[in-house]
C-alpha cells in the first residue's frame, strides 16, 4: 500500500482551504498514485475565534446512513470515490447537535473507502491546553470537548489506528491501538514550532518503536492567526516513519507532499525477531502497584 502525507497552510477561509486541499491532493495523487492520501489536523479551519471554528465546523452525518454532509465532508467523499482511494480527512470541527445550543465542537478525523463509504471516525482523545517554552497559550478544551473512543479501521488489508496531534504524548493510546492490531497509525497534526522542533520526530519515532508500527503524521506548517489576530505558526515536517523508528518520507518547510509504501514484511520481521508485545508486564504496572524506599 503507498500512503501519501499532504502538508497544508490553512488558515480560517474554509472554502480557501478546501480548494488548497483539493490542489495538493490532485498533484499528489497524480505524480505519486498512492492508494490511500491523509490530510493534516483542522486544515479545514485553523485559527480564528470560537465563533469562525463553530461556523466552518460541520455536523456530521450517521456513518451508515449515506446522508449527504456539509462541503468538507463531501469534498472528501467525493475524492474518495472520483480517484477511487482510501482517503483519510486528517480532522475537521464537528458540531455535536446533541448539545442545547449546538455549540460544542469535536476534533474529528472521517476516513472514506475507494467506494466513498465512511469507514472510520475518532474524535481527538486528548486535549492541547499548555503554555510553549516561549510563552503562547493554547486551551483547546475551550472550544472542544474530547472523544472517548479508540478507532482501527482497515484500508487494503492493513489495520490502522486513528490518533491526532497531541494524542501523540500519551503512550497508552499508542499502546491500545497496537492491542487493537493497529499496523499503521495515523497522526494528522497542528504542531506547534517550539514543541515541534524539538519533539515532532522524537515523538513519533518513539511510538513507531515502542509499538512497532508504521507511523503517518501529515502536519500544517507557517502562520496563521487566532482569534486575537495573533500570528501562530506551526511546523510541518510531515513524515512517514516505518517500524524500526526509520524516517523514510517528509516534507520540509511550505506545502506539499511526500509517499511511502508500506511493507508489510518489514513489520511482521520487526515483531518477530523482537516480540516486545509478548513482554510486557500489564499484570505488574497496569495494576498501578508501586513500592517505595
Amino acid at each position: 500500500m503507498r500512503v501519501c502525507v499532504v502538508q497544508m497552510n490553512p488558515g480560517a477561509d474554509k472554502a480557501a482551504n478546501i480548494d488548497q486541499a483539493s490542489r495538493l491532493i490532485d498533484a499528489a495523487v497524480e505524480a505519486d498514485r498512492p492508494s490511500l492520501v491523509s490530510l493534516p489536523e483542522m486544515w479545514t479551519c485553523l485559527g480564528g475565534d470560537h465563533a469562525t471554528k463553530q461556523t466552518a465546523s460541520e455536523a456530521l452525518p450517521a456513518p451508515d446512513s449515506n446522508e449527504p454532509g456539509g462541503p468538507a465532508y463531501e469534498f472528501l467523499r467525493r475524492v474518495a470515490r472520483e480517484r477511487g482511494i482510501c482517503v483519510h480527512g486528517g480532522s475537521l470541527g464537528e458540531r455535536a447537535e446533541t448539545e442545547p445550543d449546538g455549540s460544542w465542537l469535536f476534533n474529528t478525523t472521517v476516513v472514506f473507502n475507494p467506494q466513498g463509504a465512511e469507514i472510520a471516525r475518532y474524535r481527538k482523545i486528548h486535549l492541547f491546553d499548555i503554555t510553549t517554552p516561549e510563552g503562547q497559550g493554547y486551551r483547546e478544551s475551550a472550544s472542544y470537548g474530547g472523544g472517548d473512543r479508540i478507532v482501527t479501521f482497515d484500508a487494503g488489508g492493513v489495520r490502522v489506528g486513528c490518533a491526532i496531534c497531541y494524542d501523540v504524548r500519551f503512550p497508552e493510546l499508542f499502546s491500545a491501538l497496537r492491542r487493537a492490531g493497529a499496523e499503521l497509525i495515523f497522526l494528522p497534526s497542528a504542531f506547534t514550532v517550539p514543541t515541534g522542533r524539538d519533539h515532532w520526530d522524537v515523538l513519533i519515532r518513539a511510538r513507531a518503536i515502542e509499538n512497532q508500527c508504521w507511523m503517518a503524521a501529515p502536519a500544517t506548517w507557517g502562520q496563521h492567526r487566532d482569534g486575537a489576530g495573533r500570528a501562530r505558526f506551526t511546523y510541518g515536517h510531515s513524515l512517514v516513519c516505518d517500524p524500526w523508528g526509520q524516517v523514510v518520507a517528509t516534507v520540509s518547510d511550505g506545502t506539499g507532499w511526500t509517499t511511502a509504501r508500506i511493507d508489510p514484511a518489514l513489520l511482521t520481521r520487526v515483531r518477530r525477531d523482537m516480540p516486545v508485545l509478548e513482554h510486557r508486564r500489564s499484570d505488574i504496572y497496569g495494576q498501578g502497584s508501586v513500592s517505595t524506599a
